[in-house]
């Protein structure tokens, strides 16, 4: 099975000729997306979330990023809001998990000892493997761990990430190096059973083939009866694939890798332009929002 998939072809968004869109559900990944480069939230981020909230619409974070992570960032609005952490592997809502994808037990374990056999040949790799309690790591140097920080706020360096007791949703590696050059390939044997996804230019995760953010996006649709027509979607990295695909509002950032670019309906400024908000507010046509 290839790394990913070929895209969809170039599709055209719908326009709300008369009033605001109706949408119902706006999900937006991350990094690369709704933050800056300097991993900030937009402006008037607090402002809009509020006036989707008086709309009814369902405002919801989706990211390779942990859930104690997202809930951390969002914390001033995070009321009612539904978290899809672990790119999709981990659903949550105040606190109670919606649904969650765990590897099978002896996966991770496998993972593991192939990044162990990367580090000894001379890459510089370290792996992350993700439950629903924490993060674990066994590399404890500070720039691996300074990488690790940002994703993931619930982490603990451990000896032996082969032997962990909880619930281990993905395994995240991070290469100091371009991802794509020798960790990607080296997960081969994975991706027969498993997603194998670039999330960024350092970053590869081994998930369920099940789990992604389409999936998760697909599941909260038919749980509260939005359409795709309903639904708006941002993203960038090859990780918002399946996601793109669950809504006809699909938009990539001017940012966004080419294959996202192709797959989304439409483009929107990037994430330092603030290009989310920018089209929430232009296709809800929100009002007293400056953007």
């Amino acid at each position: 099975m290839p790394l990913f998939r070929t895209p969809s072809p170039l599709r055209s968004t719908p326009e709300a000729a008369d009033g605001p869109a109706d949408i119902r559900l706006i999900v937006t990944d991350m990094d690369g997306t709704l933050l800056d480069d300097a991993k900030q939230t937009p402006r008037h981020l607090w402002t809009v979330l509020e006036l989707l909230r008086e709309r009814g619409v369902l405002f919801c974070p989706a990211s390779g990023r942990q859930y104690a992570t997202l809930a951390r960032e969002f914390r001033p609005a995070a009321r009612g809001m539904v978290f899809i952490a672990e790119n999709g592997a981990y659903v949550v809502r105040d606190g109670v998990e919606i649904s969650s994808d765990p590897l099978e037990p002896g996966v991770a374990p496998r993972i593991v000892r192939t990044v162990r056999d990367l580090a000894a040949s001379g890459v510089n790799v370290g792996a992350v493997v993700c439950g629903k309690r924490a993060a674990y790591v066994e590399r404890a140097d500070g720039p691996f761990l300074a990488e690790v920080r940002k994703y993931y706020v619930e982490h603990q360096v451990v000896t032996d990430a082969t032997a962990i007791d909880d619930d281990i949703l993905k395994v995240a590696l991070f290469d100091f190096g371009p991802v794509a050059r020798a960790t990607a390939p080296a997960l081969t044997d994975f991706a027969d059973t498993h997603q194998v996804v670039i999330s960024g230019a350092h970053w590869v995760d081994v998930m369920n083939r099940t789990a992604h953010k389409g999936a998760a996006v697909r599941r909260l649709q038919r749980e509260l009866g939005i359409t795709p027509a309903q639904t708006m979607v941002f993203g960038d990295y090859l990780n918002d694939l399946e996601m793109l695909e669950a809504a006809d509002w699909s938009y990539a950032v001017a940012n966004a890798h080419p294959d996202i670019a192709k797959c989304a309906r439409q483009v929107c400024p990037s994430n330092n332009e603030n290009g989310v908000l920018r089209t929430i507010a232009r296709a809800l046509r929100l009002p007293g929002v400056a953007l």
